[in-house]
């Protein structure tokens, strides 16, 4: 799939890289995999990950997503993945098939379309691509927000269905 999308690197954005029930999803075993496709993997599991050892990105023992992102961490992940971005076309990984099921979209994605030079696309499970607009409304459907409020803007009508979605998958400490 990676190849079909001339994907040339994957940063691994998940806090723990490791799967349980896929262990062919490991660091290691992904690491190994796509060297021999020659792509390049990074892991950012650390700056852009939706966990965070700072108690102070905690509310209630579930991580606030604004606070994880006004880290310097985040800010340090971010710019990695812009200057990647310059040698390279980066595919994000994570756990979650579905981008408005994991925090690629809802946290990092929402974050890098604020850069108007940005085209963020996803990849499907079937392998087929979606425009992040298009995820955007997807969102939004499910939470049944319509993106035509006279008292809203379309802006203010995706964040609400962010941060309603932010509320369904955010960690929460045990």
């Amino acid at each position: 799939m990676l190849t079909a999308h001339h994907i040339t690197a994957v940063a691994d954005v998940r806090s723990n890289p490791y799967s349980v029930v896929a262990s062919q999803f490991n660091r290691e075993e992904i690491q190994d995999a796509l060297r021999k496709r020659r792509i390049y993997y990074v892991y950012l599991g650390e700056e852009l990950g939706p966990r965070s050892p700072d108690p102070a990105c905690y509310e209630n023992k579930r991580v606030v997503y604004a606070r994880l992102a006004a880290t310097a961490s985040f800010a340090k992940g971010i710019e990695r993945l812009k200057n990647g971005m310059q040698q390279h076309r980066i595919a994000m990984m994570c756990s979650e098939k579905d981008p408005i099921l994991c925090h690629r979209m809802i946290l990092i994605c929402r974050h890098l379309s604020r850069d108007p030079r940005l085209s963020i696309h996803h990849i499907l499970e079937d392998g087929s691509i979606e425009e992040h607009a298009i995820s955007e409304y997807r969102l939004m459907e499910k939470f049944k927000i319509s993106e035509y409020d006279l008292f809203h803007t379309r802006e203010e009508q995706i964040s609400k269905a962010y941060e309603l979605q932010e509320q369904d998958i955010a960690y929460t400490m045990a």
